[in-house]
């Protein structure tokens, strides 16, 4: 069993994976009372994001079973801690991956706690009471107040819940490289998923002209006329690399797949950088002629502070930018686990958490 405290002492219902490879099943656990800090929140969807599918099974060796998955969280708030300030009973709020930091370190201190070396995640962390964290394939959470931000009125709550990781993971190296402020600049987009197609959003909607790369041709109608992307490039046709070749300004890598990065790096400007975000199981190939001959960077960038993801809430409710998404019922949870796991969706599966009746059929926001 996972390790409480005497103050858990509420009764949860929820969803847990119990070891590698077993099904995701009902379970019942204890969550810590309301603390003076907290805030207490009814679940209403929680996303499924492939970190959920490789923590179920184990890929990265670090799981603590039972799992309860999920840190893409909307819902609203039945119950605030006396020192609670700035939200209140009845507002939308999401929580994402973080659920506590050590508060004193330079990163935390500069709203960049997802950096600091003693941050605890929303599920299969260790809480300050070294308790084991549980996710949100729950029906409600208790989260300090520190890491709970602001659902705009205006957005759906199902089409939301996945901007807590995949829509802050690539608005973050957006903001971070001048993207957001810098319309005309061409920005590429490598992979069409639940990351590229939030990045081709954000794109548009920062008047950055937007090409998606891809190795699936059935992906260009799709960029094209779905999320009205400027342009497309097939990554497997030579032709295609060349006609791009020293186009882009930036270049967000979602891609989670072992892949070369030297023919993209080749579509780069001089000075362009390249921010991966995928995370690919083995090593990346990097070869040096690209960076050197084009002066070209690349680096890395993961999820956002608080501070950000609430600035990226804020211009989704201002430019009503949700993730397309598929709604699912709990039942349905393991189908989507296979599916996720397979790339078989479009674009992320969001679980009907507070049984709101939605429809399964693709949301698009």
């Amino acid at each position: 069993m996972a390790q409480t405290t005497p103050n858990h002492t509420q009764t949860v219902s929820g969803w847990a994976a119990h070891e590698p490879g077993g099904k995701i099943t009902p379970f019942t656990f204890k969550r810590r009372e309301n603390g003076s800090d907290d805030v207490t929140i009814k679940i209403l969807y929680c996303g499924m994001c492939h970190t959920d599918l490789h923590h179920i099974r184990n890929d990265w060796g670090i799981t603590m079973y039972p799992l309860v998955p999920g840190h893409e969280i909307t819902g609203v708030i039945t119950k605030v801690g006396s020192n609670v300030n700035g939200f209140k009973v009845g507002d939308k709020v999401g929580v994402g991956c973080l659920a506590a930091s050590c508060l004193e370190c330079e990163f935390c201190k500069e709203s960049q706690e997802n950096y600091c070396d003693k941050v605890q995640f929303t599920y299969n962390g260790i809480f300050w009471d070294s308790s084991i964290t549980y996710g949100g394939y729950s029906e409600m959470l208790v989260a300090d107040q520190r890491y709970v931000v602001h659902v705009p009125e205006n957005l759906a709550m199902d089409g939301a819940a996945p901007l807590l990781c995949a829509g802050v993971t690539v608005f973050c190296p957006m903001k971070d490289n001048n993207m957001l402020n810098s319309p005309g600049k061409k920005l590429g987009v490598v992979g069409l998923g639940g990351l590229g197609h939030m990045a081709v959003k954000f794109g548009k909607a920062f008047g950055l002209h937007v090409t998606v790369i891809s190795t699936s041709p059935s992906k260009e109608m799709e960029a094209r006329d779905r999320l009205n992307a400027d342009d497309f490039l097939l990554s497997t046709n030579p032709k295609h690399m060349l006609e791009g070749r020293r186009t882009l300004d930036f270049i967000i890598d979602t891609v989670s797949a072992n892949h070369s990065l030297g023919p993209t790096l080749e579509l780069l400007k001089v000075n362009g950088t390249l921010v991966l975000v995928g995370a690919p199981e083995k090593p990346l190939q990097l070869p040096s002629f690209p960076l050197i001959f084009g002066k070209r960077v690349v680096k890395g960038s993961m999820i956002g502070g608080i501070k950000e993801t609430q600035e990226m809430l804020d211009l989704c409710g201002k430019h009503n930018i949700t993730c397309d998404v598929e709604v699912i019922n709990p039942d349905q949870i393991n189908d989507a686990i296979n599916r996720l796991a397979q790339n078989d969706v479009k674009y992320r599966f969001v679980i009907d958490i507070g049984g709101t009746g939605k429809s399964s059929e693709t949301q698009k926001n």
